[in-house]
């Protein structure tokens, strides 16, 4: 929780120290743009928060997942008795558990809230992996729910949209006013500019966002081995390598699942998922304090 509130108030400070600085270099008086500020949080937290909400109700459209209510068979009933013990461990409410027809090795938790949220994992997975391997999976995803991973990029999508929005905006007429001499109102060249603008800024506003994607999946994938085991998180994503690269999940849950993509230069600043073997080194490499031992749950 304090991480979070850290990490929203950083990443303001930094927006408003670059905003300022930028209105600094071309003399903006700061006073004129406080009713462009306001336009651009009301879009850009509102587009992430509404995006948030709608979170569960997107991830169970687009991915077509059945929410487990009454297990059918024995596999479900594991399912379902994991997740409520590992969410217990947690200190989480019990999430909804789903399973979605997909052929890769993948996984995802979404909701808005760290008591309602939904953990679904493919058929590809319960085909693939072992108990040991698929409980470490889930392990990692109740511990996306358990840091408040979706809120936080809510949070921090909101202060880049914002961003992307009020600078382009300000560039946006101060370039436009030079290229036409002085003039006041805004014409074509200031909406070229302007929608230029807006795909520089959001492209490095991308790359932070899934600057912070990636981290968090290390401390997923840390709180995983804390739940399950370091040896089963290890081993699990070790067997998510036959399929890693390869991801049927549609865009809007994508970054949430536990399988990524993968590449090399630029296109590495835009994974929002670190390379598995970065992953696994980062858990062998962990102190031996962090490899929990599971909680003997007595029937």
């Amino acid at each position: 929780m304090f991480k979070r509130i850290a990490l929203f108030l950083a990443t303001n400070l930094a927006v408003l120290a670059l905003v300022s600085i930028v209105m600094a270099i071309f003399g903006i008086n700061p006073a004129t743009n406080a009713g462009l500020l306001l336009f651009a949080a009301v879009f850009g937290f509102g587009g992430a928060f509404v995006s948030l909400a709608l979170s569960k109700w997107t991830a169970k459209r687009f991915t077509g997942a059945h929410v487990i209510e009454q297990p059918r068979n024995e596999t479900e009933r594991w399912l379902v008795a994991t997740v409520q013990r590992q969410a217990r461990d947690a200190g989480i409410g019990m999430p909804e558990v789903a399973v979605y027809d997909a052929p890769e090795i993948n996984a995802f938790a979404t909701g808005a809230r760290r008591n309602s949220a939904l953990v679904a994992v493919s058929t590809g997975l319960l085909r693939a992996m072992d108990r040991d391997e698929a409980e470490a999976v889930l392990a990692h995803e109740v511990s996306h729910v358990a840091n408040g991973d979706m809120v936080t990029m809510a949070l921090l999508q909101g202060v880049l949209n914002t961003f992307v929005i009020f600078l382009a905006r300000i560039v946006g007429r101060v370039i436009d006013g030079y290229l036409s001499g002085g003039r006041s109102s805004t014409g074509l060249g200031y909406y070229a500019v302007v929608f230029a603008l807006d795909m520089i800024f959001g492209l490095f506003a991308s790359m932070i966002a899934m600057w912070f994607s990636r981290w968090r999946e290390f401390r997923a994938d840390a709180g995983g081995a804390r739940l399950a085991g370091r040896a089963k998180m290890i081993a699990a994503l070790e067997r998510l390598a036959q399929t890693y690269g390869h991801s049927t999940l549609p865009k809007q849950v994508a970054a949430f699942g536990i399988s990524g993509g993968v590449g090399t230069g630029l296109r590495r600043l835009l994974m929002s998922h670190p390379p598995l073997d970065e992953r696994i080194a980062a858990l062998r490499n962990a102190p031996p304090e962090s490899d929990a031992v599971r909680r003997n749950v007595a029937a």
